[in-house]
């Protein structure tokens, strides 16, 4: 799934005609960057969720093997909206992807696969040492243990895109919700665990940067 539903109002004028994931990088919307990343690691099933200017990206997306989850009258959050997607999504564990960052290295949907153990996880999060993140403003978010769990507060940063099992989600019974509730719920159980992105990742949160992303992109396609 990819979470398109945001209002985008970090990015300030950028997002006053157009949704975030349809600003363009390197010649491209963001939204396409994220799929493209899902179609080279063969994801079968694609959901798209809209709510701010849906149009936009519905008609960008019409006639491509993309189903779409809109969100109205309000938006759901991403675990409310995730929540919603689920009759789409299928049964199992499900990817989750944030269209508003670049990633520079390996494919990353395929990072995770290869690092997924259902035996020991509930969720695996795609996270990054600092020094391998661009554009990005504050802290980070977890530590990472040696057994790959994760905790809150530490100096490594999730790049918004996770594998998860989706059960949990039944019990909340909120409409519009975080992930991080279910998150924390894995936390105590010991099931929420991380895995380091060896490659190269990209904060769009703001327009600044944008043109980081380009730089980067353009050193590594020399």
């Amino acid at each position: 799934m990819i979470f398109a539903a945001g209002f985008g109002t970090r990015m300030g004028p950028l997002t006053a005609e157009r949704p975030k994931p349809m600003i363009e990088v390197a010649g491209k919307p963001l939204i396409d960057h994220a799929l493209a990343w899902a179609e080279a690691a063969a994801i079968p099933r694609v959901v798209v969720n809209t709510h701010y200017l849906a149009g936009v990206i519905e008609d960008h997306l019409h006639g491509r093997n993309v189903a779409i989850s809109r969100e109205e009258p309000g938006i759901l959050d991403t675990g409310g909206g995730l929540r919603q997607a689920l009759p789409m999504l299928g049964a199992g564990p499900v990817m989750t992807m944030n269209p508003d960052v670049i990633w520079i290295g390996p494919n990353p949907l395929e990072v995770l696969r290869a690092a997924w153990d259902p035996a020991r996880m509930d969720a695996l999060l795609l996270c990054l040492e600092p020094h391998n993140t661009v554009g990005r403003d504050g802290g980070g978010d977890f530590a990472l243990a040696p057994d790959g769990r994760l905790t809150r507060g530490g100096p490594v940063v999730y790049g918004g895109t996770q594998i998860l099992v989706t059960e949990g989600l039944h019990g909340i019974g909120d409409t519009r919700f975080s992930l991080n509730l279910l998150w924390d719920r894995m936390m105590k159980d010991g099931r929420l665990h991380g895995v380091l992105y060896p490659g190269t990742w990209c904060d769009l949160s703001r327009p600044s940067g944008i043109p980081l992303a380009e730089e980067q992109l353009a050193r590594a396609h020399v």
